[in-house]
């Protein structure tokens, strides 16, 4: 590892960093120009499943193309895609196109970027940076996504009060090429690229012998399978927390709009501080143990949203769980990023990306219909307290606890 490591990281995450915020801009564009257009719930359904479905679909293939190919080329041909489709988006609505139908097949080819570029992001960065400041990275890229994710709703809002949903995607083009300039031509690739095991030797459907392959390899390591087994369980239970939260204050606590901006606002604060604290903390020495220490708090104080009698108090435990996720994120994505195989990498952050993508959906299938029925106070109760008990599996696996202290 070459000593311009930290040049290198430093202009990586500036330019994934732009590329996120142009992509979270037009992001909230196209949510809140389709809810105010159609005031359709079945509309947004569509587009929330326009948005997750192809990532999930991809996902596997981009893990393939992620351990067969250059991983920084994909990235910037992801970004670059991404960004095409915005700026034909934005001029076919220009043309006078109906930007409902052009919106949902953006969504669809957004999606699809994404779910190519997350497992190389994911991949190259072990590539990039020493073993011993994985941590450190990845939790200042947490706390950079937080950022972004807390700053771009105003900025979204504020430019669409004075500029038309096509600016917005011209925007979003300006900042992905921007990117893409930065990691092209100031971002060194590493020396040394590790191809597939065997890959010249399949041709046609060597796609799915290496999906195989990367299943197999799974299969084979214990602590790859619970971790990913273990993460799909917690994002489920994690759905009313991500999705209800909203609904809950409108019912318990009133339905101002400065009530949902702030527990927005709160958890994206929390999540910035969470991802400060672990990048210059680093968490305890076995990653575990930082995990169950994030699983614990994070299902006693979804409890606590269950049970806050006043609304003050609803944000502190928001601010908590904001800082408690960045302790499970970024502990769980250095662990497999320091101990899995460079040739299984991509396949094996794939499968992560498509539980990350999928399992809190999935689990909306069940609790969002639920909410309907029963009060959602009692949800986040119920869910926290298995949030809770999942803590235990997770600290007391003995194949878990060895691969955490690799």
């Amino acid at each position: 590892m070459n000593s311009t490591w930290k040049k290198n990281a430093a202009l990586f995450l500036a330019g994934q960093a732009l590329s996120f915020f142009g992509t979270m801009i037009v992001q909230y564009a196209i949510t809140w120009h389709i809810t105010l257009t159609t005031q359709s719930g079945s509309m947004m359904t569509l587009f929330t499943a326009a948005g997750f479905l192809p990532m999930f679909f991809i996902s596997p293939f981009a893990g393939v193309w992620a351990d067969r190919f250059n991983r920084k080329y994909i990235i910037m041909i992801a970004d670059g895609a991404i960004a095409f489709v915005s700026l034909l988006a934005a001029l076919f609505i220009m043309a006078g196109f109906d930007s409902i139908d052009i919106l949902l097949c953006c969504a669809v080819i957004r999606s699809l970027g994404q779910g190519v570029q997350m497992p190389a992001v994911g991949a190259f960065i072990p590539d990039m940076v020493p073993q011993e400041h994985l941590t450190k990275i990845n939790g200042i890229q947490s706390s950079i996504q937080s950022f972004i994710t807390l700053t771009a709703p105003a900025v979204s809002g504020a430019m669409m009060a004075f500029d038309s949903l096509e600016t917005l995607f011209f925007l979003d083009v300006i900042t992905a090429l921007i990117g893409i300039g930065i990691v092209l031509f100031f971002v060194k690739t590493p020396d040394k690229e590790t191809p597939v095991p065997d890959a010249a030797e399949h041709k046609g459907p060597a796609y799915f012998y290496d999906l195989k392959d990367g299943m197999h390899y799974i299969k084979k390591h214990g602590y790859v399978l619970r971790m990913l087994v273990f993460s799909g369980i917690f994002l489920f239970f994690c759905a009313p927390l991500a999705f209800l939260t909203p609904l809950q204050v409108s019912r318990d606590f009133g339905n101002e709009v400065w009530r949902l901006s702030a527990i927005e606002i709160t958890f994206s604060l929390g999540m910035l501080g969470g991802g400060m604290l672990i990048g210059m903390w680093g968490g305890f020495k076995n990653r575990i143990y930082t995990m169950t220490l994030s699983c614990l708090v994070c299902g006693i104080f979804t409890v606590g949203l269950g049970l806050a009698p006043r609304f003050w108090l609803y944000l502190v435990f928001m601010a908590i769980l904001g800082i408690s996720l960045p302790l499970y994120n970024t502990p769980s994505m250095v662990l497999l990023q320091t101990t899995v195989e460079a040739a299984f990498m991509g396949r094996v952050l794939s499968v992560f990306t498509m539980l990350s993508s999928t399992m809190m959906p999935l689990g909306m299938l069940v609790f969002g219909p639920a909410a309907d029925r029963v009060p959602i106070h009692i949800l986040l109760i119920g869910t926290g307290m298995v949030i809770s008990v999942l803590a235990i599996p997770l600290g007391v696996s003995k194949t878990l606890r060895e691969a955490g202290r690799a």
